[in-house]
């Protein structure tokens, strides 16, 4: 079983246009659609995809739209009510494959909505076995502390399963501050988040390793485990992924494939990477299956999750590294 939260779930809005996209000018729309996105969404509908069992748990007001779609693609979910619609995020993607995101903040969430949160996952993870997981991924919305995804951890103490966060800005931080005092299991950061959680350049990071030097990010990477966390998977884009575990370091690419859409990719590398940790899967061979989800991912347009017949990890290439 794989638990997600998605404290700040959206409609994605996809629009793909037939020229480039120039600030000022105007464009013509060759095709446009809308899925249930939000990180934790789109990692439990790929992992719904390859046939694990899955539950999403998001705030939503009744009747809301993304509730109508989750219907739709039947991923199942448990939500928590809230008064406001999520938000809408724009994803523009122009005749080069360029993509352009535009994200709303999302509703405002008070004190009693966060505690029905909290108490709403608590209930989902009582039933978790040693080898299930529960994702806490995605931005956080207006409302909610800081420290949110650090209160879920601690809320989530006792539970049994293992527990993985993937996020950014001030939740990363609040996060950083409380590595060692509560249970990770797992952490995806990129280049980005490496560098806004321990300093440096995330640019210079991943410019870096897609020339081949790798270290400068592995070492980010091993910083962060040595500060208590299980497993890094660092994802790095067109330059693959590196993950850190207490066995060793390795470096993970899959083969160039055509780019329609970079939207979830992270998110399908992550669940790519938890499949293969719950098939009882060597660290390697972890690795080359969230590389090769996170390439299926960016040949699929929107967030439209890949599916198993899609990927291809015996084409992955894997470099044990020394560090």
């Amino acid at each position: 079983m794989i638990v997600t939260l998605s404290a700040n779930s959206s409609l994605d809005k996809t629009v793909n246009l037939e020229q480039p996209l120039v600030p000022g000018g105007v464009h013509r729309i060759a095709s446009t659609h809308t899925d249930p996105g939000g990180k934790g969404i789109n990692v439990a509908r790929v992992a719904q995809e390859a046939g694990f069992p899955v539950c999403c748990l998001l705030p939503a007001k009744p009747q809301d739209s993304i509730l109508e779609l989750l219907d739709q693609v039947e991923l199942p979910y448990v939500y928590t009510e809230i008064p406001e619609a999520v938000r809408t995020n724009l994803t523009v993607i122009d005749a080069s494959g360029e993509t352009t995101k535009i994200n709303e903040p999302g509703p405002t969430l008070n004190q009693e909505q966060e505690k029905s949160l909290l108490i709403a996952l608590r209930e989902q993870a009582g039933d978790l076995g040693e080898d299930d997981w529960v994702v806490l991924s995605g931005s956080l919305p207006p409302g909610l502390p800081d420290d949110f995804y650090v209160t879920c951890l601690k809320e989530l103490g006792t539970a049994q399963g293992r527990f993985a966060v993937d996020t950014s800005g001030q939740p990363l931080h609040a996060l950083g501050r409380a590595l060692g005092q509560v249970k990770v299991d797992l952490m995806k950061p990129n280049s980005f988040e490496l560098a806004e959680l321990l300093g440096g350049n995330g640019s210079e990071l991943e410019k870096a390793a897609i020339s081949g030097n790798l270290l400068p990010v592995a070492r980010k990477a091993k910083e962060l485990s040595q500060r208590g966390v299980g497993e890094v998977l660092a994802t790095l884009g067109s330059a693959g992924a590196i993950l850190i575990t207490a066995e060793g370091a390795w470096h993970g690419t899959s083969p160039d494939v055509p780019v329609r859409s970079t939207v979830g990719a992270g998110d399908s590398s992550l669940t790519g990477y938890l499949l293969a940790q719950i098939s009882g899967k060597s660290p390697e061979e972890c690795l080359a299956t969230a590389v090769a989800y996170g390439a299926a991912a960016c040949a699929k347009a929107g967030t439209q999750p890949p599916t198993p017949e899609e990927i291809h990890p015996e084409e992955a290439r894997i470099t044990k590294l020394s560090l």
